[in-house]
């Protein structure tokens, strides 16, 4: 898919900021342009991240009124907005669609349209056809506990969790699964899932994709542990559930993933008393064929793990849970639900170790920097997302690279290897994803076409964007900070401050001083001539 334009009307949020915003995205309607992400630049504040959390909440909303069985609650019901792309559909062709919710007959009226030529026929969001004008999957990237993006992934994992508790006490059989939703949050605490999962089920190229910079190998061994009763965690009662048992009450499927893991296994124990199982992996090419029988992909392999994961929210304290509810009803996100300790967690990793690069060593997984975490983490969801019409919302996905893997960044994702080809292959399935991300620094629009650059300002109590008046494409990092953020001269503002003053002086051995202090910079060779036309002058 890719997006043409995006419009908010009244956001709800944000103080407004957002309101009345209309950004054109592409300006060529057509599915098989190349994977160009769209870069969001601008400074703390300018509204970002808000922007990437309001555009997830329109596609909520359209999951929500087409498909409720899988995306179970909205995030933003009073937002008002109207949204264009292009999306490929099944075999050929593509549709042109555009998904709106707008104040009709003091109403709000959601609205799902195709462009056929130059008219907009509606589609009836009750009719099952119209699920294939929406994207696959929505996915959002935070590197912190960034609550604005996160906000309506949690929501959505909060409605799910709710439909696995009450599956769980259903007599109703459950055996094909409870549907997923399409929007998936990647952060910190996902890291481990979407590793784990890669390393299994991956190809030989991925692996070597995601851990060559970390100067890793391969997977070497981990621990899964699974409490389903002890004390942090709300028992639910007995006589209502239909796996009866003592601890956290099970859904056929999350049952069947206990049981895959085990048969995975290299050796595992059973404590009926507390339902704690303790599955330990020692990897080898019989633990990988073992995966590979049992699960069809990195996907689903990741999806089994996340889904786990997430009855650590029942390590929740309830008024926590119930405080989250509240400030996401009423629209406040200071907070976020916490995270248990790892002793109380339902499920969790331990022991994760690494194939160090000299032979027979070994790296426990902690041992690695936060940016040896996030790239293989990013790179990660990147491989697992291997099909067409994904939409990728990153929140400064960079944040924690040192310089050199910034520069990289975007060729790297580019060069992932993949069964539909690589992104940059136009004819490839996932040249047809969509990527917005937003940064600070000025290494990845160097990446970009300006117009696939979009800065953003605060003008007031609004919110004001345009394209950068210069091609950045192979632009010097210095001329996008001075586009981007008025960064004149690129340094910091003590030197900055001291060449000024130095720059008035007629001192020359107070300016030789300065020199002697100061590194190379162009700032630097105005203070050199300012010094020689001095002590010109004052030989003279």
């Amino acid at each position: 898919m890719k997006l043409l334009r995006v419009e908010v009307i009244a956001a709800v949020t944000c103080g407004g900021l957002l309101d009345d915003l209309a950004i054109q995205m592409k300006a060529t309607p057509a599915h098989d342009l190349p994977f160009a992400p769209l870069c969001l630049i601008g400074a703390n504040g300018a509204g970002k991240s808000q922007f990437l959390q309001v555009l997830a909440e329109m596609f909520q909303s359209a999951f929500h009124a087409c498909l409720p069985e899988q995306e179970r609650r909205e995030g933003n019901p009073a937002l008002q907005f109207s949204l264009e792309y292009v999306i490929p559909l099944e075999g050929t062709g593509q549709a042109h669609v555009r998904i709106s919710r707008r104040m009709e007959n003091k109403r709000l009226k959601l609205r799902i349209e195709r462009r056929e030529q130059s008219v907009w026929i509606e589609c009836p969001v009750d009719d099952p056809n119209t699920a294939k004008f929406l994207p696959a999957k929505i996915v959002g990237y935070t590197s912190g506990d960034n609550e604005t993006l996160s906000l309506p992934f949690l929501i959505s994992r909060s409605g799910y969790a709710d439909e696995v508790g009450k599956r769980a006490l259903s007599e109703s059989p459950d055996a094909e699964g409870i549907p997923d939703t399409r929007l998936m949050l990647v952060d910190y605490g996902t890291h481990l899932e979407v590793l784990v999962a890669n390393l299994l089920l991956g190809e030989d190229e991925q692996r070597t994709a995601l851990l060559n910079d970390a100067r890793l190998s391969d997977l070497h061994s981990f621990r899964c542990i699974i409490q389903l009763a002890h004390g942090a965690v709300n028992r639910a009662p007995k006589r209502k559930a239909k796996v009866g048992r003592k601890g956290v009450q099970l859904t056929q499927e999350l049952e069947h993933y206990i049981d895959q893991l085990m048969k995975c296994s290299t050796c595992h124990t059973y404590d009926p008393k507390s339902e704690t199982y303790v599955l330990d992996f020692k990897i080898s090419s019989a633990t990988k064929e073992a995966f590979h029988s049992y699960f069809a992909g990195p996907l689903d392999l990741y999806g089994a793990l996340h889904k786990l994961a997430m009855l650590n929210d029942l390590a929740i304290p309830r008024a926590a849970r119930e405080r989250f509810k509240r400030d996401t009803n009423s629209r406040l996100f200071a907070s976020r639900l916490p995270e248990p300790q790892d002793e109380d967690k339902v499920f969790r990793f331990e022991r994760v170790t690494f194939v160090g690069s000299k032979p027979g060593s070994s790296v426990e997984y902690v041992s690695l920097s936060d940016g040896e975490h996030q790239l293989v983490q990013l790179l990660g969801t990147f491989c697992m997302l291997s099909f067409r019409n994904v939409l990728f919302l990153l929140d400064e996905p960079e944040s924690h690279f040192n310089p050199q893997w910034r520069v990289k960044f975007l060729s790297r994702i580019n060069a992932l290897p993949t069964k539909g080809g690589n992104r940059s292959d136009k004819n490839s399935e996932v040249s047809s994803q969509e990527c917005l991300l937003t940064t600070h620094s000025p290494f990845v629009p160097s990446d970009m076409r300006r117009e696939n650059v979009i800065i953003f300002q605060k003008e007031g109590e609004r919110l004001a964007t345009h394209r950068p008046d210069i091609e950045t494409y192979g632009t010097t990092f210095d001329s996008i900070l001075e586009e981007c953020f008025q960064v004149r001269p690129p340094i910091s503002e003590i030197p900055k401050d001291e060449i000024v003053d130095l720059m008035a002086s007629a001192d020359v051995d107070k300016i030789k001083e300065g020199l002697d202090r100061l590194g190379a910079s162009v700032e630097k060779v105005y203070l050199e001539d300012h010094l020689k036309t001095l002590s010109t002058g004052k030989g003279a």
